[in-house]
């Protein structure tokens, strides 16, 4: 309803959360996956010169199943996107603000700053989602806790950026489309279109904040990398709490999505709120998940790998399609996992 906004400051807010059915019925396909290698937070995943490279901390590793990790190149600080043309060109984005392209910096404005996604199109174009003006990639929960609408689009081609989009919340996954763009908004829990008929959803109500976007065979791959609960969002809803627990509480304790959880007993919803007698209660709200959910060419979700809440193969934060089958970071569990590409979920 059109009064809905303004009859919601009268007789408050129901938190709801979408369903997890349908193609994202719940299942135990990542918690199950093999290991196709060991890393560290493992992040940015691409096919880069025949082989599969990955982010992690401030260095790049190139991943062969079954071997160690062979450091490809370090930085000077986390790399916090990366993207390959189609010419092979490699494109870094570093935790500071700094765009490298073959390894030499590329000037760009001041204000893109906050780097999530970098993306070629076919023209050969570097499209980069700069997920907030306040904050740094790292910051992210800071910048969903301050209820952050910063994010903005460019375009880059022959030295000349053009910003595309703005006022987003936390862009955080490019996909290069026909005329324009398909990207991630993490805070509004969809997937965005830009393109000559300007800007509009075409996924809403995502179960979860939404990461990176990828090609693959008949449409993309998308990772989720926390799950949207009830309490998480009666918090954002509750100004006045969050800004006591943003000056009150460490960053790793706030009632905010994570990468992964249950490894502190200085986490919230401790002592029998999250398990009892070592078992995880179903209903318990959960600040951390995997999924991965293949879309088809007009981005509707078909299938999808979950690790749940009682898993630990959490924080999935890119995906992608190589060798027929799908490879898929988890930031929780330090590993990258092998998916079988037409498994059934």
């Amino acid at each position: 309803m059109i009064l809905d906004p303004i009859l919601d400051l009268f007789r408050g807010r129901a938190v709801t959360i979408p369903p997890m059915d349908g193609a994202f019925r719940p299942n135990t396909a990542l918690e199950e996956a093999p290991v196709f290698a060991a890393l560290p937070e493992p992040d940015n995943l691409a096919l880069w010169k025949g082989q599969v490279i990955a982010s992690s901390g401030n260095a790049l590793h190139a991943l062969a199943e079954g071997e160690a990790p062979r450091l490809v190149a370090p930085f000077a600080a986390p790399v916090s996107a990366l993207a390959v043309s189609p010419s092979g060109a490699l494109a870094v984005a570093l935790e500071t603000g700094a765009l490298l392209l073959d390894g030499a910096p590329v000037e760009k404005p001041a204000e893109i700053r906050c780097i999530t996604a970098l993306a070629f199109d076919a023209e050969g174009a570097l499209w980069l989602a700069n997920g907030s003006a306040a904050h740094a990639p790292a910051d992210w929960a800071a910048d969903l806790m301050t209820r952050g609408a910063s994010g903005s689009l460019w375009r880059a081609q022959a030295g000349r950026f053009t910003r595309m989009a703005t006022g987003l919340g936390f862009p955080n996954g490019l996909l290069p489309a026909p005329g324009g763009v398909v990207f991630s908004e993490s805070w509004r829990h969809r997937l965005m279109r830009l393109d000559a008929q300007g800007l509009r959803p075409v996924l809403q109500d995502i179960p979860g904040y939404p990461a990176r976007l990828s090609p693959a065979p008949g449409g993309a791959l998308l990772s989720v990398f926390a799950p949207r609960n009830r309490l998480i969002e009666l918090v954002l809803q509750e100004t006045h709490y969050r800004e006591d627990m943003i000056a009150q509480v460490p960053r790793p304790y706030w009632i905010a999505p994570a990468y992964g959880s249950g490894k502190s007993f200085l986490e919230p919803l401790q002592c029998g709120g999250i398990r009892t007698m070592g078992v995880h209660k179903p209903w318990a709200p959960s600040r951390s998940w995997g999924l991965v959910v293949r879309l088809d060419a007009d981005m509707n979700p078909v299938q999808s790998w979950h690790s749940r809440a009682n898993g630990t193969r959490h924080g999935i934060c890119s995906a992608i399609a190589a060798e027929g089958r799908i490879l898929a970071a988890s930031r929780g569990a330090d590993l990258v996992l092998s998916l079988a590409d037409r498994e059934a979920p």
